[in-house]
């Protein structure tokens, strides 16, 4: 699927906005194939909302995206209304960095099946949402979450009861994904 609207202009003197490029995205959603189908998926970090326009567009039941840039946000509400996804889709504008408190107080009851997470690259960022998404509430049962870094990045292995089961390199973009250790 092509997003439209997709903009890579520097606003309010940030990083520009860096949406997955399009032989990565669907090199990942090649990956997860059927498992996109039904899934309620969360985008965080969402950008122009290229993962989880993807993930609607192949079916997904509902896809939350969440990003700290008022103009990211209004590029995704775009986007969706756009792409005919209002009734499937959850936008929120908040700080990722302070972490996630904020899901289960607005959208209570929901576990994500799927969960990207695209930060800033060479933050750190991944492995701290890693740790929180792990402990918390949010998680289905075989939930996967999938995390978008530089290539070069190392990711732990093993992160509060989540297990790397894949890795892939797509040039400069990595995909890590993540499930949980079965007791």
């Amino acid at each position: 699927m092509q997003t439209p609207a997709i903009s890579s202009a520097k606003y309010s003197g940030k990083a520009a906005i860096r949406p997955t490029a399009d032989r990565a995205r669907e090199a990942l959603f090649s990956i997860i194939g059927r498992e996109i189908e039904k899934a309620t998926v969360l985008d965080l970090f969402a950008g122009t909302g290229a993962l989880g326009l993807e993930a609607l567009s192949r079916s997904a039941h509902l896809a939350v995206f969440v990003d700290s840039n008022l103009e990211a946000v209004r590029i995704i509400n775009k986007n969706v209304e756009t792409c005919g996804f209002s009734d499937r889709a959850v936008v929120l504008n908040r700080d990722l960095s302070k972490g996630l408190y904020f899901l289960t107080k607005q959208l209570p009851g929901v576990l994500f099946s799927i969960i990207f997470i695209d930060p800033p690259y060479r933050k750190g960022l991944a492995e701290k949402l890693l740790q929180e998404i792990a402990e918390g509430k949010i998680l289905s049962s075989d939930a996967l979450v999938v995390v978008e870094e530089d290539a070069v990045t190392e990711m732990v292995s093993t992160i509060a009861g989540l297990n790397l089961v894949d890795q892939r390199r797509y040039g400069d973009t990595g995909f890590w994904f993540y499930r949980r250790v079965n007791p």
